[in-house]
């Protein structure tokens, strides 16, 4: 049976860094989050020109896993942990952040020198309290490493992690969650499933869709109830979209800051382990 549309959020314009601006449908006013999927930021497309100097310098992070999926351009990774990493357009990224690390992101030291777009979506994605104060760690994905799903001409969609139709992506998480990113050409039709029960999730980078006979267009995030499994969507023009469906974690969430933990003093506990260095150092 068809999955019905609980939400449609609007991605509202959010200052994160003095020079850098996202789009932040998650979380909203109207619905917090559908844990473990806490947070999306879709920051682009932003127009690089040669010799701009930009980028994130180190901040902390623990208790959960932000992910970049890379629609254009190209972004780096470095932190204390010791892994860094570059990953370019229709890569995907996956840091744990785990007991506590800090990192750097931005666009490469190519794509600033020499100028172009660059556009990415950023994913808070939590884990259990269980594996919260495990150690960080960094993988990564390139297109041609995700493999495709629901083939046909028109349709280019790539499974980053999970199991789907058959395949399963790349990258790993701690709980089950399938991320599919990629290209519906206008007037194609595409079948999608869900397990009953998951949270389920679909933001519109770009273009328009129609599901259930709601036409949905870019940049707003549909959350579909947990019930059923089917979504049948449309593309009414080109689009490109990012697909989440993921376990439900049924386990208290406290956000504050850079921290996903369970607990308000959890989160107050990383702050000043930030402010007393527990993080380590990050000189870059």
């Amino acid at each position: 049976m068809k999955k019905k549309i609980q939400h449609i959020l609007a991605g509202r314009e959010k200052q994160i860094t003095k020079e850098e601006t996202v789009r932040q449908p998650l979380p909203h006013m109207d619905f917090r989050f559908a844990n473990p999927l806490i947070v999306l930021h879709h920051m682009g497309p932003k127009e690089i020109t040669p010799g701009q100097e930009l980028r994130i310098h180190p901040h902390p992070h623990r208790g959960f896993a932000p992910v970049t999926f890379q629609l254009q351009g190209e972004g780096y990774h470095k932190d204390s942990a010791r892994h860094d990493g570059i990953i370019k357009a229709g890569d995907v990224q996956w840091m744990f952040a785990g007991k506590g690390v800090l990192h750097s992101e931005g666009p490469t030291a190519d794509l600033l020198k020499n100028g172009g777009t660059q556009e990415l979506i950023q994913l808070w994605i939590n884990v259990p309290k269980a594996n919260k104060w495990d150690e960080p760690s960094y993988q990564s994905a390139t297109k041609a490493q995700q493999p495709n799903v629901l083939q046909q001409d028109g349709v280019n969609l790539r499974l980053a992690s999970g199991s789907y139709d058959g395949k399963t992506g790349p990258l790993k998480s701690y709980t089950p969650v399938v991320s599919i990113v990629g290209e519906i050409a206008q007037g194609k039709q595409v079948q999608l499933m869900a397990t009953p029960g998951y949270w389920t999730l679909l933001y519109i980078v770009k273009g328009s869709i129609t599901v259930n006979q709601e036409t949905v267009s870019q940049y707003n995030l549909i959350v579909f109830e947990k019930d059923n499994e089917e979504i049948i969507m449309t593309a009414e023009e080109d689009a490109q979209i990012l697909f989440l469906s993921a376990e439900p974690i049924e386990e208290p969430v406290a956000a504050k800051d850079n921290f996903v933990m369970n607990t308000a003093e959890e989160t107050n506990q990383a702050i000043e382990d930030y402010k007393n260095g527990v993080f380590g150092k990050l000189e870059f």
